[in-house]
């Protein structure tokens, strides 16, 4: 989060916003983003897997899955541009999430997290 420290403090100089993208695993790191200076967090990786997100659903060793891409991912430039083009390279990463059931709990887990965080200013 040092990066959303050090960027936060010249975008916010010149009235600009900063957008904290990946490495948010669980509900502390989102407080974590805001208290460095984000104005948004992306939670992509902590939203995969459940019963909202769209994807396909996997069954393997009686467990469920849901298949999470990125969307710099060579799964997404192929599905949606027909590949990688020549000049680029592939960033983002395919997984499948086990599937963690409603997102409302998710939710839930990061405003109290958020909440809690606001309780040590």
């Amino acid at each position: 989060r040092s990066s959303d420290l050090e960027c936060a403090d010249a975008a916010h100089g010149l009235q600009g916003h900063i957008i904290s993208d990946g490495g948010c695993c669980c509900p502390g790191d989102v407080s974590k983003a805001f208290g460095a200076g984000a104005d948004f967090v992306m939670l992509g990786g902590m939203f995969a897997g459940h019963s909202e997100c769209g994807g396909e659903t996997i069954e393997k060793d009686g467990k469920k899955y849901k298949l999470f891409y990125g969307m710099s991912s060579e799964t997404a430039m192929k599905r949606h541009a027909g590949g990688v083009a020549d000049y680029r390279a592939s960033e983002g990463k395919t997984v499948k999430a086990l599937n963690k059931g409603d997102v409302e709990t998710t939710v839930r887990d990061i405003l109290g997290a958020i909440r809690s965080s606001c309780t040590y200013a």
